[in-house]
């Protein structure tokens, strides 16, 4: 082991650059060049087809089968063009990534074969995929699970394959991945949307839910990485004691990118821009080797599809650089993690963005109803959006000082949060007998640029300016769970606030007078939600627990409200999830979260008793040789006392290791005999994961004690630092 991490360090230092050249000058000249998108559409369509395609991706609108066939037509002979060879059903199983089978275009046949790929084929498939997580509602032996094909996601190109993004559900129905909710979804956000915003504008007849993810990522060298069996099989460093220099001179952060890092870079954005991913933003993070690429927004479905595709394609890239990307939320102890913030807002078919404030008292209302609608929502289902980026890898981001806390709370920034306390205390009267009196003491919102809201680090949930940023999301999770929950969440809001206005309108109120007394409710229900300080501060914690918001800091409970009765109520009211979806997906989510503890406490059990013991007992041993050689020349006590003091050290530091590493494991076999999933993963939480820290701290003060040439594992300076 010794000598793999020194092995790796040379690697390291004799890494050449690749040169990275574009396929063209312009970028326009090749983005998009391996997506089936409209303009091939157009191009290998018939005119009948291609609407038919286009009023399923605009309205919903099913697509007959002589259609689907000429679609497959199509597509097969643009991807034979490309150098296609196979095609796949590309879907999001509940593992959390991506999954395909790949087929053949290719049948033989008696006269020698042909190239086919039918309508039947692009619309349905049964790739039995039995084994991925169902959470109960699919047994080993019961095979068959299909994929249905999502016309409003393109399909794409990866090598010599073409890939059709799909759903994924099982012979009865019940959705097995992420994308058939997320549909589900956004198509209950869009009917709820509609109908308010058609109180401001007749001509509103749909709203897409938009969104742009920012990834957050780490880079090591591949070398260091495979010298680092934590590393590799859990995501992060379950030891290592933190270099000298992190990120504490903050001269990482916007810095100059190394010219290695920029080299990867530039490759992942032309392969980004060939499949239609608009990557437009990056740069260095906080932490030393952290980095971020940001896209521009698009379309929810689409840019969750986009963010799943990029992170795969992170990776592969990464590799033809001898990079490693790590998504893990806390992959190195002590400094920053990495997140996935998803801004989202909503987009009507006339071009406006509904949490875009106007310059008209009409157009600011319009803007207020969805904005106190939004936070109305987060409001009444803080605990479900709390649940929805719960994970044993983002537990250790959250609330760390470097990310929002597990505390859910919503930042406006000063000049909406005064708005909104003047609206609470205004007085809203039906006896006005002019449109524009409704305005008097309530003040008209000027229209607010992206530099007039701050942004808050801290705050989970933050508007800025034009959409709010949820920035809780882990940076290896799959955003459309987070984003089923808050589009579902905003859906039903907005249904409950129809309602309520209804009922006023017919009590004769005037309209305006009727949703700005709905608003002025909702503003001062949901107040508790809005926090504008420090939500790192331990005063922050204490008054939220005053105001009655939740602190969940741990997944297993975090999870209870997913089969809670309100929950349940909103998913069934929705069509979102059945009620066996819901409950599959809580054990899924328990399962995953203990399962992944368990590897960890196998790989440090693993670690410490093969290779850091070991190496302790080995220095140690050279120590004593050197005492007993000191002793044997005639030198006196004082000469080697520090030899000594060391070994005593390094006995005490193995000695505790190796008595809680045995505790541990009995502990990880006193939880593997529950069968309650719940009960398993929280007895896994409080048991077995207690022993993680001091076995770290002891393991992590060897590393200080025993002589570097011995030290079998690549440091934090050298995983941070070497590029």
């Amino acid at each position: 082991m010794s000598n793999l991490r020194f092995q790796a360090l040379n690697a390291v230092l004799t890494r050449n650059i690749p040169e990275v050249k574009p396929p063209a000058v312009k970028v326009s000249d090749y983005y998009s060049s391996n997506v089936f998108d409209k303009k091939k559409m157009k191009e290998f369509l018939s005119k009948e087809a291609f609407e038919s395609i286009s009023n399923s991706i605009n309205l919903g609108v099913p697509i007959d089968r002589e259609i689907a066939e000429q679609v497959a037509s199509a597509m097969k002979a643009w991807a034979i063009s490309k150098g296609a060879t196979h095609y796949t059903h590309w879907f999001q199983p509940l593992t959390g990534t991506t999954a395909e089978k790949h087929d053949s275009f290719f049948e033989p046949s008696g006269d020698g074969g042909i190239e086919k790929f039918s309508g039947e084929a692009l619309a349905q498939q049964e790739p039995d995929a039995s084994s991925f997580p169902n959470g109960g509602i699919r047994s080993t032996f019961e095979a068959r699970g299909y994929t249905a094909w999502d016309p409003s996601s393109p399909a794409f190109i990866i090598g010599s394959t073409l890939c059709i993004p799909t759903v994924f559900v099982s012979y009865t129905g019940e959705a097995l991945d992420y994308k058939a909710p997320l549909l589900k979804a956004l198509n209950a956000l869009d009917k709820a949307a509609v109908a308010v915003a058609q109180y401001f504008d007749k001509s509103i007849e749909k709203v897409n839910a938009s969104l742009g993810i920012e990834q957050e990522y780490f880079l090591v060298d591949l070398a260091l990485y495979n010298a680092r069996p934590d590393l590799y099989l859990t995501g992060r460093a379950l030891f290592g004691h933190m270099s000298a220099k992190n990120q504490q001179l903050e001269d990482h952060y916007f810095g100059s990118i190394p010219e290695r890092v920029i080299a990867f870079m530039q490759d992942l954005e032309i392969e980004a821009l060939k499949l239609g991913i608009p990557l437009k933003t990056r740069h260095n993070e906080v932490a030393p080797s952290q980095f971020e690429c940001a896209p521009i927004y698009e379309e929810i479905n689409l840019a969750i599809d986009h963010n799943q595709l990029l992170m795969d394609l992170m990776d592969k890239v990464a590799r033809r650089h001898n990079f490693k990307v790590l998504f893990h939320e806390k992959p190195y102890a002590g400094i920053n993690g990495s997140g996935k913030h998803n801004n989202w807002s909503m987009i009507t078919n006339t071009g406006r963005n509904l949490l875009a404030p106007g310059k008209t008292p009409k157009n600011n209302l319009m803007f207020l109803t969805f904005f106190v609608n939004t936070i109305r929502a987060v409001y009444e289902y803080s605990d479900l959006l709390r649940a929805s980026i719960a994970s044993v890898s983002n537990d250790h981001r959250l609330g760390a000082n470097e990310a929002p806390p597990a505390i859910i709370s919503i930042f406006l920034g000063s000049q909406l949060n005064d708005v909104l306390d003047e609206i609470e205390t205004s007085r809203v009267t039906s006896k006005m007998k002019q449109e524009s009196a409704l305005w008097t003491n309530i003040p008209k919102i000027p229209q607010i640029l992206l530099d007039n809201t701050d942004r808050n680090r801290t705050s989970p949930f933050a508007f800025t300016g034009n959409k709010f940023e949820l920035r809780a999301v882990g940076s290896s999770a799959n955003s459309a769970n987070p984003m089923t929950i808050l589009n579902l969440i905003v859906a039903d809001q907005l249904n409950k606030f129809k309602v309520e206005v209804d009922k006023l309108l017919k009590k004769g109120e005037k309209k305006d007078v009727a949703l700005m007394t709905v608003i002025k409710k909702y503003i001062k229900e949901s107040k508790a939600i809005r926090f504008e300080g420090n939500g790192y501060s331990d005063e922050w914690a204490q008054e939220a627990e005053k105001r009655g918001l939740s602190n969940i800091k741990t997944t297993p409970k975090a999870l209870d409200v997913l089969v809670a009765e309100k929950s349940e109520k909103l998913f069934e009211e929705t069509g979102v999830y059945s009620k066996r979806e819901s409950h599959a997906r809580h054990e899924i989510l328990l399962e995953n979260y203990y399962k992944k503890l368990q590897i960890e406490a196998r790989v440090m059990g693993e670690l410490v008793n093969n290779v850091i013991i070991p190496a302790a007992i080995a220095y140690q041993t050279e120590l004593i040789t050197n005492v007993k050689g000191l002793k044997e020349i005639g030198l006196g006590e004082e000469t080697y006392s520090a030899q000594i003091d060391l070994i005593k050290k390094i006995s005490t530091h193995v000695n505790f290791i190796k008595t809680n590493v045995h505790d541990m494991i009995e502990e990880r076999k006193k939880a593997n005999v529950i069968e309650d999933a719940r009960e398993k993963a929280i007895a896994y939480d409080e048991k077995v994961k207690s022993y993680f820290d001091p076995i770290r701290y002891h393991v992590d003060k060897l590393e200080q004690l025993i002589d570097d040439t011995r030290w079998p594992l690549p440091k934090f300076r050298e995983l941070l630092f070497l590029k």
